[in-house]
């Protein structure tokens, strides 16, 4: 698959162009006041290392586990229609660094060069595009997304440091090209497999809605609400919801 052209960063910091802050308040007899700036950058690094921890676990566990997923998958996308396995794409990381993004296969090759002659026909709001009935997608790769297994390679780029367990998920670079700036501020934090918007519906969520979970997640996140939303992943993956 065709690569887009971008592959450094964006000339500012995203987390400097108003990201979200994290509010950090400890009680007292005159209503709270804010934590030393060395508390806030110990609880910040502690949430870090214990979020990479739990990255590189998980990721290498689920990856062991879903070994027959990854070799019946790979199979069947090569049998089924020529072209590569793997789709490699760049995507927009923290701070808008771009990074080579990993999915199976699930669109004919050459798919990328389709979409101008389709982009009249896309079903939803915002810069995004995406279709119901696409017909750049193949009948296993129609498959391979209502269950997810597309994203399965996900993994790689996950042990590789430049997504997260947990983590709005990675835009392309032209996409983020028309973000507003507020829309920036998903890009304070790495990106992830899964946050609240895919657990709440994925596509059926309007991009602004969208926008609103991934600020919300950026505003509150924690190691609790990560592994939360870990759990809640399950059965939105079961059940399909949003999948396209």
């Amino acid at each position: 698959m065709p690569e887009a052209a971008e592959t450094g960063r964006f000339s500012e910091p995203i987390a400097h162009r108003g990201a979200p802050s994290r509010a950090h308040r400890a009680p007292n007899g005159h209503g709270g006041q804010a934590w030393p700036a060395t508390d806030r950058a110990r609880n910040e690094l502690g949430y870090e290392v214990a979020k990479r921890a739990f990255d590189i676990t998980f990721a290498l566990a689920l990856a062991a586990v879903l070994a027959p997923v990854w070799i019946t998958a790979a199979v069947l996308v090569k049998l089924t229609s020529p072209g590569p396995v793997l789709f490699r794409q760049r995507r927009c990381g923290r701070n808008g660094r771009t990074f080579e993004f990993y999915k199976f296969r699930t669109m004919v090759d050459g798919a990328e060069g389709m979409k101008a002659d389709l982009l009249h026909l896309n079903e939803v709001d915002g810069p995004v595009f995406k279709m119901r009935n696409d017909p750049r997608v193949t009948w296993v790769g129609r498959w391979l997304r209502r269950a997810s297994i597309d994203e399965v390679p996900n993994l790689i780029n996950v042990v590789q440091g430049h997504m997260s367990v947990v983590g709005p998920r990675p835009p392309v670079p032209q996409e983020v090209a028309l973000y507003r700036p507020r829309d920036l501020q998903r890009l304070s934090v790495k990106p992830g497999l899964t946050c609240l918007w895919q657990v709440s519906g994925r596509s059926t969520v309007g991009f602004d809605q969208w926008m609103e979970l991934d600020l919300a997640y950026i505003r509150s996140r924690s190691f609790w609400l990560d592994l939360m939303i870990v759990v809640r992943t399950v059965p939105a993956v079961l059940r399909g919801t949003g999948a396209s």
